[in-house]
């Protein structure tokens, strides 16, 4: 009886196995190993490179314009504030187009991380500080959105060279400020009033406008200008003189000044005027470009008025402000939106106190 073997049935199973390939030589694999590692880093070097040349760029022009302020080369100058921006994003997006073709997301969002890579870099060269990286950083990364899409749009449609355009824009800051363009800083007189109603007579709310002592970071720190690194108060204790009263103001890092008043009535209110001596900011205390009472920016005036109503009372403020920019257009909206955040803040910090000391009417209600 024959029995039936199955291997008969496929005629590919007769035929020898072929054979595998040799394995490499460690030798061999440890070269591809290298080979691909090197790719991936010289990948990682090319993505990361528009990025760095567009900081450079920024940082570089930075050191240019580094006078003092109202100086031909300050760094607040209006054609250095609209021009490096620009020509920041103009490079991150030219030496990415030089790659490959990018898409218009790259051309409207890479110049974002380029500003904020120059802006690290002037903080860590001690060029700017904390608060102005903070203010200026919106504007200059829509600057450089809009310096990355025009070299976009250039080396998507325009048949000529686009290195050119480069140097323009890079140049262009350098030979508009020695020809004396953009240095103009028209002065702005601005006034912000707000006011909250306390649950304590005029005299409590009074004590406390005078006399603020041991004041603690929680109680203001919700205030924008705190948060972005301006030192929170410490105390501000008045006391009456021949000339009238004085108000001696201490802040952190060894910040001080003095409130002086000619006009007040106990009880009703109190007009305030800023004094501040050679040594109120100590170095370093302070960003130059926002020092109270400096070339851009200074408190002109803070009025308390307190009325009765009822058993409580309504305390207002008004504080008047001065703003001298190139770019008063994007300042002073800045400038209007950080005082009145604050002059909402001193208000609480005033009610809360009022209401919580011996002569207030009611507790406090607890912070939310």
């Amino acid at each position: 009886m024959n029995e039936h073997d199955p291997r008969h049935d496929d005629p590919q199973s007769a035929r020898p196995a072929s054979p595998e390939p040799p394995p490499l030589p460690p030798e061999a694999r440890g070269e591809d190993a290298q080979g691909a590692a090197a790719r991936g880093l010289r990948g990682v070097l090319l993505a990361l490179l528009p990025f760095g040349g567009g900081a450079l760029l920024g940082l570089l022009m930075r050191v240019v314009f580094n006078g003092e302020p109202g100086s031909a080369w300050a760094p607040m100058l209006t054609v250095f504030i609209l021009i490096a921006p620009v020509a920041i994003g103009a490079l991150t997006v030219y030496l990415a187009e030089r790659q490959r073709a990018r898409r218009l997301r790259y051309h409207f969002f890479a110049p974002w991380l380029s500003v904020t890579l120059c802006m690290a870099g002037t903080m860590l060269f001690l060029l700017e500080g904390v608060i102005c990286v903070v203010l200026i950083w919106p504007i200059f990364v829509v600057l450089g959105s809009i310096g990355g899409m025009l070299m976009g749009a250039l080396c998507r449609w325009a048949g000529w060279s686009k290195t050119p355009t480069v140097y323009s824009l890079a140049i262009l800051p350098l030979l508009l400020t020695s020809l004396g363009i953009g240095h103009d800083e028209p002065r702005r007189l601005e006034r912000v009033e707000r006011s909250v109603l306390v649950h304590a007579a005029p005299d409590a709310v009074w004590r406390q406008l005078l006399d603020a002592d041991h004041i603690r970071a929680e109680e203001v720190d919700r205030a924008w200008m705190y948060r972005i690194g301006v030192p929170t108060p410490l105390a501000g204790l008045t006391h009456e003189d021949a000339a009238g009263l004085t108000r001696e103001v201490r802040m952190g890092k060894g910040i001080h000044f003095r409130q002086r008043s000619a006009d007040w009535r106990p009880g009703r209110y109190v007009q305030w005027q800023y004094q501040f001596a050679p040594d109120s900011v100590p170095p370093g205390a302070l960003d130059d470009h926002v020092a109270i009472g400096g070339r851009y920016f200074d408190l002109t005036g803070t009025r308390y008025t307190l009325t009765p109503r009822g058993a409580d009372t309504e305390l207002s403020i008004r504080m008047d402000y001065r703003v001298s920019t190139g770019f008063n257009w994007y300042a002073v909206p800045l400038a209007r939106w950080l005082i009145g955040d604050f002059s909402d803040t001193i208000l609480q910090f005033y009610r809360h106190r009022a209401e919580a000391a011996p002569g207030g009417n009611r507790p406090a209600p607890p912070r939310v």
